[in-house]
């Protein structure tokens, strides 16, 4: 009897996915992605096309939880030290785009189409906040996201992010008719700021702790559970502060960026976050005016035309500023050239307190969701302008199915001297690296190295990790060389880490992470060197071989020194003249 009532639930379900199945196959298969065929979906299901849903706005805030797991994943991806590492790009090439952007709309708003200044500036800070929901579903289908571009892109989305908050803060001092909520800005600054203490401390100390005692009860539905618990949770704080749901989400994944569990977690969340994202792109969709688009159907073009151009020159102009090339620039140009999906929010605060009117605010919205559904297409136009350079494969095996007591990850010029006594004793090694050229070199020299991004969950299974007693990561990014850690000891515990370090900071790290073995890609060369020198110079074969051990001995007790006081620890074993340690008793060394 119950399932009765499951008719008018279902059936908006049914639409949707008949909607979704038959329109993404056929926008991917035309090269055109499935955004926008989640758009076009939208439009045809909505209650400008066959009518099925009436209300698509219920509808999108529902949706908009896509959004909100889509930033809980990214920040699970972000250290604290390494977001604290970006601040410069989030407040340096964020707030330059942002500015720039804002001002040269707010220019063309009202010189070239004759709104007030007060409207074209709310208009154009409504269109300068991006689709993070577009832009960062577009990167993760091109992989670019862990990129030093896709970083970037990252960062002024985060800025982007912040900066809902003073912009409903401007609208209400710009209102016509100043309200009570005026006068309470600093009050809400200062709710905002306590939120994001109070998330930061939770994160600190109670998150961890949390999944640890659900770890012992060894049900995944609980962990499942308390995943979503800490993303809707940090998502609602957020929102009752008045700042964004999806910001929220991502300091809770920052938070857990370091957690024993993040991987796990990821994966619980992984399901949700890629239907969600889905519904929250169809439902933009529905919420297209077309009969406002009709009504001034010029007009609404034009506006669309010359918003996506103007800022795509600010984002241009600013990105070739801050050190980008000019075929990074241009890919940033297209990504950010359409609104986002926070202008909603920002039109409908600027309407309800008369700022905007309601026709205003209806064509301003369907302009951002012209330039959002625009953006795949101008995509497929740049890739075909100028495509992406891709990698020759002919006669590159990929990783898979791999066996081996070791596994060595990177075959430079560290890792083929790394790898010739294992080799040379005839013990089973598996090696790949990303590098094409590389891998053709070492084969033609008689090594077998298999293409394989170390950095991959999937593909350190594929190269045999879960069975090596040893993986030796020989990478030449510090960075990817963290990551590979991160994940082995996460994932694979039985193999023992021997890690080659970039610079002595690098190898400060690793010791702290615990892992078995690291070593400065410098330190026996440069030693070797310096023992050469002093031989040279006429020093003593034996004294010189002392002087090397002391030296050597001295940078490990600097090195354990450093790693509880820092970098700037052991600086006195620097400097010291040791050639007196090793002079003839009664000679007067200077």
């Amino acid at each position: 009897m119950a399932t009765e009532g499951l008719g008018p639930i279902m059936a908006p379900a049914v639409a949707l996915l008949g909607a979704s199945v038959l329109a993404i196959p056929l926008f991917r298969r035309l090269g055109l992605g499935s955004v926008l065929g989640y758009f076009a979906a939208g439009v045809a299901v909505g209650p400008f096309g066959l009518r099925l849903f009436s209300d698509p706005e219920a509808m999108l805030h529902v949706a908009e939880l896509g959004v909100v797991l889509f930033l809980f994943i990214i920040g699970l991806e972000l250290r604290p030290a390494r977001l604290w590492a970006m601040r410069q790009q989030i407040f340096g090439v964020g707030l330059l785009q942002v500015l720039a952007c804002i001002a040269l709309l707010t220019l063309t708003g009202h010189l070239a189409f004759g709104y007030p200044l007060v409207v074209s500036f709310v208009g154009s800070a409504g269109f300068v906040l991006s689709s993070t929901a577009v832009i960062m579903s577009v990167m993760q289908e091109q992989g670019e996201i862990a990129t030093p571009e896709g970083q970037k892109s990252v960062a002024i989305l985060l800025f982007e992010d912040l900066l809902i908050v003073p912009l409903l803060a401007i609208i209400a001092i710009l209102a016509p008719v100043q309200s009570d909520e005026g006068g309470n800005i600093w009050a809400s600054i200062g709710i905002g700021l306590a939120a994001i203490a109070f998330l930061l401390a939770a994160g600190r100390w109670l998150m961890d702790p949390m999944f640890a005692l659900l770890a012992r009860a060894r049900s995944r539905e609980a962990m499942s559970a308390g995943a979503l618990l800490v993303v809707l949770g940090a998502a609602l704080l957020m929102d009752q502060a008045g700042l964004s749901t999806a910001m929220g989400a991502f300091l809770a994944g920052v938070m857990l960026s370091g957690s024993d569990y993040r991987h796990q977690i990821e994966a619980d969340i992984e399901p949700f976050r890629g239907i969600l994202m889905g519904l929250f792109f169809l439902s933009v969709g529905m919420s297209l005016d077309l009969g406002i688009v009709a009504r001034y159907w010029l007009f609404a073009i034009s506006l669309v035309i010359a918003a996506m151009a103007v800022k795509a020159a600010g984002v241009y102009v600013i990105a070739r500023m801050t050190g980008s090339n000019s075929r990074a620039a241009i890919r940033r140009m297209v990504l950010f050239a359409q609104g986002g999906e926070f202008a909603f929010v920002l039109y409908g605060a600027a309407g309800g307190v008369g700022i905007l009117s309601e026709e205003t605010e209806a064509l301003f919205s369907a302009v951002v969701i012209l330039s959002m559904a625009l953006t795949p297409v101008l995509l497929v136009v740049m890739n075909r302008l100028l495509p992406v350079e891709r990698e020759d494969f002919d006669g590159i095996e990929g990783a898979e199915d791999l066996h081996g007591r070791a596994l060595m990850i990177g075959f430079g010029r560290f890792g083929q001297m790394a790898s010739q006594g294992l080799l040379a004793r005839g013990l089973d090694v598996s090696i790949i690296d990303t590098d094409t050229e590389m891998i053709r070199a070492a084969e033609s020299l008689g090594f077998k190295v298999y293409y394989g991004d170390g950095a991959r969950l999937d593909i350190l299974h594929a190269s045999g990790a879960e069975e090596a007693e040893l993986i030796l990561v020989c990478v030449d990014d510090a960075d990817v060389a963290n990551r590979i850690v991160e994940l082995v000891q996460s994932e694979f515990p039985q193999a023992k880490l021997l890690v080659r370090a970039i610079d002595r900071r690098h190898s400060i790290h690793l010791r702290a992470e615990g892992v078995e073995f690291e070593i400065r890609e410098t330190v026996e060369s440069a030693l070797a060197m310096a023992r050469e020198s002093l031989l040279e110079l006429g020093v003593d074969e034996t004294e010189a071989t002392d002087i090397i051990e002391d030296l050597r001995a001295r940078d490990r007790r600097r090195m354990a020194i450093q790693l509880s006081e820092g970098m700037l620890g052991g600086r006195d074993l620097l400097h010291r003249n040791i050639a007196d340690s090793f002079a003839p008793t009664g000679t007067n060394s200077s």
